[in-house]
Formats: structure tokens, sequence, C-alpha cells
């Protein structure tokens, strides 16, 4: 060491040599950086085209509900609910709410809500965590035949709401003209339209639990970040079908979304 002209006892020459090195670096990666920026821009996967394609779909979203007359909401998701893939890069997944039927864990009053709706209670107790039986408390004034034809008696002479049947009958509804339905994936509804434009659409319930978000919220965690939290407080939970292939229970279970 000393024939080379290093020593460990001199540490003037390592910070000074050390800093250069760190400033080169921190040069050469903002020049990276900027060029990735740049190149993304170009292929349409920057923060601006980013965000259009998210407003676009959103509003596509708003398009497809006012269509339904109040009868339905439209939620893309996916990677173009978030703006990440172009028109026809991938499929559009979209989830479809009926907003005739409403459901409701154990300490919340149905009474509140109108006649018209069906209001059905969550037996989470009776499920894998995450997961919920939906028993039928009143039926609505104006159910849909895809609604009134998916329950299913529980052995006790009570009606509960199957995800299977739920997801058949949204499956034989008449198809828009160029559409194509393909094999079901769980509770997903997969169809191609005019051989190019893929869509995979999930029908789902609104699902009333403030217990249930609030319990969530107050975890402790890292991520997500306080903000995304409360907005999926505000946005409220879902209960969507679950992969009930070759199960003898889930055909009647529903995933909290």
């Amino acid at each position: 060491m000393a024939e080379s002209g290093t020593r460990p006892d001199e540490p003037e020459r390592f910070p000074r040599q050390g800093n250069m090195s760190s400033k080169q670096d921190l040069i050469q990666w903002e020049n990276t950086s900027v060029e990735t920026c740049t190149i993304l821009g170009w292929l349409g996967y920057g923060q601006e085209i980013i965000q259009a394609r998210r407003d676009a779909y959103r509003e596509y979203g708003k398009l497809l509900t006012a269509r339904l007359c109040g009868e339905a909401t439209y939620i893309i998701a996916g990677s173009k609910g978030e703006g990440l893939s172009s028109y026809l890069e991938s499929d559009v997944d979209t989830m479809v709410v009926n907003n005739r039927v409403l459901c409701l864990e154990n300490d919340v009053n149905s009474s509140a809500f109108p006649g018209e709706i069906t209001v059905l209670r969550s037996l989470s107790r009776r499920s894998y965590h995450g997961h919920c039986r939906l028993l039928l408390e009143r039926r609505g004034t104006t159910i849909l035949r895809q609604v009134n034809d998916a329950f299913c008696d529980d052995g006790y002479g009570r009606e509960l709401l199957s995800s299977e049947l739920y997801v058949n009958n949204w499956s034989n509804v008449d198809l828009t003209e160029g559409e194509v339905l393909h094999e079901r994936a769980g509770p997903s509804i997969p169809s191609t339209v005019g051989g190019i434009y893929h869509m995979d659409c999930v029908h789902a319930l609104r699902y009333n639990c403030p217990n249930i978000l609030s319990k969530w919220a107050a975890r402790p965690r890292h991520w997500p970040p306080p903000e995304v939290v409360q907005r999926v407080v505000s946005l409220g939970a879902f209960l969507t079908p679950v992969g009930f292939k070759g199960s003898e229970y889930q055909h009647v279970e529903w995933s909290v979304f």
C-alpha cells in the first residue's frame, strides 16, 4: 500500500474522489432519467398522457352509466382505469355495479333505504376471511330478473344469493351486434366486439359496511398512504362473485372488493 502512494490515514484523497464520482453519477442518472421520461412520452406512457387516459375512461364510464338511467354504475378498472395502456393494447376491465341491490353488514339498519331496493344481509362468520354469503332480507319492488332468479335455498328455508347463478344470468343477456362471448373466467364475463375490442366484465354489488371499512382504515400500515386510504373509505366497498369452479361452497360466496 505504501508503494502505491495510498495510505489509510490519508482522508483527503478518498472524499475528494468520492465527491467527484458522486457528482458524475448524479449527473448521469439525471440525464438518463430525462431521456427515459422523453422516450416514455414518445411511446405514450408519459404522465400527462396517462392522466389524459384516466380522465377519458372515467368519462367513458359516466357515459355508460347515463345510458342505463340509474340501473347500474360502470367503473373502468385495471390498466385502462389507471391510464397505463392504450386503446387496443389490453382488455377493458369493467365493473358493473347494480344500483337496485344493496348489501349490508350486521349493524346497519335497512329501514332507511327505499322500498324499490333489494336488501341483502352479509353472513361473514360462515365464510372465509374477506368473503361473505348474502341472505335476502327484503326483496325490492323493482328487482331485475338476473337477481331474482339467482336466489337459492340455504337449507333452512332462507334465500341466499348465489354468485354462480348471478354470473350465469348475466352471461345469458342479449349480446350487442358483433359481440362474441368467451369461456367464463371466474367472476369475469369476457367478450370481444368486432374481433378486436376485448372486454372483461364483472357484475358487482355495493356493500354498505362502515364498521369493516373503519377497522381497515385504522390498521397501522406503511402503504398505501393516508390519502389513498381515505379515498378508498369514501368510495366504499363492493362485493364480487368468487372463482367458484370446483367448490361445494363458493357458488354462494362473494368476495369483498
